[in-house]
């Protein structure tokens, strides 16, 4: 495990499920870790009270990243508090299915300001920070579901891919400013949040198409994402990687 001793970390959508993971490993990295939530409570204090007792300091940050004012908000809390931030993991996600034809507008924009303009919100007012200090990290996690496209996940699908097409731009305009973007691309994991929405025979028929024939473990993210916050990957940038244990090559 790479030290991120010194490293200032904000996880959106850090409450639970694989949010939850990356906080609580980053944490035992070293870094301090901000965990967000859109409202709090007891769940996202247990995760604050799992990363103090790893003895790493650490925030609960309320705020719901769809709104631009709060994510700047946040972020001036975050700066006051701890005067920088070094690492953004962009994570916080949802789901709301339904084909095309019968998809309401309201949830197309719930879907696509969490999972896509939130990741743009936190980016924006983060990397003042990163881009002063000469040293970021930001990684955004996509979906195997935003390249391959899947029925029922119109607003999910665009948002996942827009992702990565975000990634490639943002790692551009940073490139030489000591800034590196990455993004991963997210097969299924027990504990997340997409394996959790599909029906159990649906999820047998996907089983069967990964060709390691098993869901990916949380812990399989974490160490991606230790090693692409690291130093060790200085030179890495504007890149999707593909964790689905070989669902999508």
């Amino acid at each position: 495990m790479y030290s991120l001793t010194g490293k200032v970390a904000l996880v959106t959508g850090s409450s639970m499920g694989l949010g939850k993971c990356i906080a609580l490993c980053l944490a035992r990295a070293g870094a301090c870790v901000i965990v967000n939530d859109p409202v709090g409570g007891q769940l996202a204090e247990e995760v604050v009270a799992e990363i103090e007792a790893l003895g790493q300091e650490t925030d609960l940050v309320v705020c719901d990243i769809r709104d631009a004012a709060s994510v700047s908000k946040m972020v001036e809390t975050i700066l006051g508090r701890f005067k920088k931030v070094d690492i953004l993991i962009n994570n916080a996600g949802i789901s709301i299915d339904a084909t095309t034809i019968n998809y309401e507008p309201g949830a197309w924009d719930q879907v696509v300001k969490t999972n896509l303009s939130g990741a743009f919100y936190c980016s924006k007012y983060c990397l003042p920070s990163m881009t002063k200090q000469k040293w970021g990290r930001i990684i955004n996690i996509s979906s195997v579901v935003g390249q391959i496209g899947v029925i029922g996940t119109p607003a999910y699908t665009a948002s996942k891919a827009g992702l990565i097409g975000f990634t490639k731009t943002l790692a551009k305009e940073m490139a030489r400013k000591g800034v590196t973007v990455n993004c991963l691309a997210l097969g299924y994991f027990q504990g997340g949040s997409l394996l959790d929405t599909i029906p159990k025979k649906i999820a047998e028929h996907i089983l069967r198409q990964i060709p390691m024939g098993r869901w990916g473990q949380p812990e399989e993210i974490s160490s991606a994402i230790n090693f692409l916050v690291s130093d060790s990957a200085s030179y890495i940038t504007g890149q999707t990687i593909n964790i689905n244990g070989g669902y999508f090559m």
